[in-house]
């Protein structure tokens, strides 16, 4: 009930105050985003600190983070294998939203950027530290806003990996620096 007078309210204040359109109650995208990628972080950066770094050289008897996880015993996913999972099982949960990791220099190609906007993103992110790129985009019929926050090595277990990657088009990261980045899009 309470829902439906606000609503009203707000078609009302609208139509009074002479808007075009009616004021829409709900979240704006850029704080949806934010806020995604706040646990997305989060949670990245916990499972890299506090789960693969910690396994490290001491840990690769009992449970080995490795690309190829799949295929030796006691594998565990890398960080960014973990990301995708994530991804793709909210993807099959709904529709309100999708994420990726991806970067300018991915070791793996399905991580390049395939839009203007992720490009444009992944490289304003890259030339300006700390700071997110946010823009809208259409694909098919439907207009999406796009966020891509940087994604920073936070370990040396980052850094090491990417280094040392034969398919790594960049072998000099260091600590604290942008390695790709996250793209949230939700439909508009």
């Amino acid at each position: 009930m309470h829902k439906i007078i606000i609503s009203s309210m707000l078609v009302i204040s609208a139509f009074l105050l002479g808007c075009a359109e009616p004021v829409k109650p709900g979240i704006e995208p850029k704080i949806y985003t934010d806020s995604l990628f706040a646990v997305m972080k989060a949670d990245r950066t916990n499972y890299t600190k506090l789960v693969v770094k910690r396994l490290g050289p001491a840990g690769a008897d009992v449970i080995k983070p490795d690309e190829h996880w799949q295929d030796i015993p006691n594998g565990t996913l890398l960080p960014a294998q973990m990301f995708r999972a994530g991804a793709e099982a909210v993807a099959e949960m709904t529709n309100d939203f999708t994420y990726s990791l991806q970067s300018i220099w991915p070791i793996n190609k399905q991580n390049a950027p395939k839009t203007t906007v992720e490009k444009a993103g992944l490289e304003y992110i890259a030339a300006n530290p700390g700071e997110n790129y946010y823009g809208e985009e259409q694909l098919g019929e439907v207009t999406y806003f796009t966020a891509v926050y940087p994604d920073v090595a936070v370990s040396d277990a980052c850094t090491s990996c990417h280094n040392d990657h034969k398919d790594s088009p960049k072998t000099d990261f260091k600590l604290g620096e942008v390695m790709g980045g996250v793209v949230i899009r939700v439909p508009l």
